[in-house]
This record gives structure tokens, sequence and C-alpha cells, in this order.
């Protein structure tokens, strides 16, 4: 959300939706941007505020980009509503909001070595720097997904981010 923010000459800054903040305008269309400051398993606490002030009436203008542990590292993907992946994050969302019905733009970061037991170990480490070279393209195409989604439709932007190639390796240059 940083880097959106970064490209409408705005910054991210404490709301009290317990969350950073920042209102853009893109394709002539309102876009407020958050990043929740609560723990991530908590983060539904924060979108239900965020709604609520920015009187977001259709859930599916809603758009959660989050970490993906069942996406190669590096690759993202645009879905409408569905199930949650054993995402928490997302569980809570769903159950403050009592909808799945947001889009969602996915960031692969890859199954954690050993299976799902270290999922949590897998999220909270540091990615090696290879890994962070491959985040920061995923953060980069991510936020141009969320910018086709509002100026183009959420069919879009899923048909131009879900064909594109899952990538082999973390980025090597």
């Amino acid at each position: 959300m940083a880097l959106l923010a970064e490209r409408r000459g705005e910054r991210l800054r404490p709301g009290k939706e317990l969350a950073l903040v920042a209102e853009v305008r893109l394709e002539g269309k309102r876009l407020a941007l958050a990043f929740p400051q609560t723990f991530m398993n908590e983060s539904g606490r924060s979108v239900a505020r965020l709604v609520r002030r920015f009187s977001v009436s259709d859930l599916a203008t809603l758009v959660v980009v989050h970490d993906e542990l069942d996406l190669p590292l590096g690759t993202v993907r645009v879905k409408a509503g569905g199930g949650l992946a054993g995402h928490n994050g997302l569980r809570s969302i769903k159950a403050w909001l009592r909808s799945d019905e947001f889009s969602r733009v996915r960031i692969g970061i890859g199954k954690p070595p050993g299976g799902k037991d270290g999922g949590a170990d897998h999220v909270l480490s540091a990615p090696s720097r290879l890994e962070r070279r491959s985040l920061d393209i995923a953060v980069e195409t991510a936020a141009d997904a969320v910018e086709m989604i509002l100026a183009q439709g959420l069919a879009v932007a899923q048909n131009e981010f879900n064909s594109r190639q899952v990538p082999d390796e973390p980025f090597n240059g």
C-alpha cells in the first residue's frame, strides 16, 4: 500500500482505524489505501473500521493484498472472494465483515520447508537476499494489479495476472 501511495505522491499516515491510511485518486476514482497495524490475525478489526469510515457498501470493491503460502515465491494472482487457505488474517477479515466476498491480490511466498507445520516460522522469518528481490518485484506487480482492478475491473486483472508464468526460482540479478 505504501508503494501505491508513493505512486500518487502521498504517504500512509496513522489513522483512527488501527491502520496507516492514505487517500488517493486513480482513474478519477477515490481510493483508500490502508495497512492495518494490528496483529495479522486481528486485521479484520482494522478492516471493519476502514469499511465503515469509507462507506464501502459493496465488499467486492474491497481489495485485500496478502501473502499466500500456496503460491510459489514471487507469484501474484488476483481472486474474487472464496476460501481462506488457512490464512488467519483473511479469517479475521471474514469474521469482522461477516463475508468473504472481498477481492484479493495474493503474493506468493512459497511453501515452508518441512510442510505446513512450519508455516508460522516461514511467514515470520526474514527472506534471503534473493527471496527479498523476488518479493520486491512481486509487490510492484501486486500494486500494478490493484491499479488494473480499479481502472479496468477485476475480470481484466484476473486475465492479465493469473495467466502469467509462475517464477521458477527467486530473481537472480
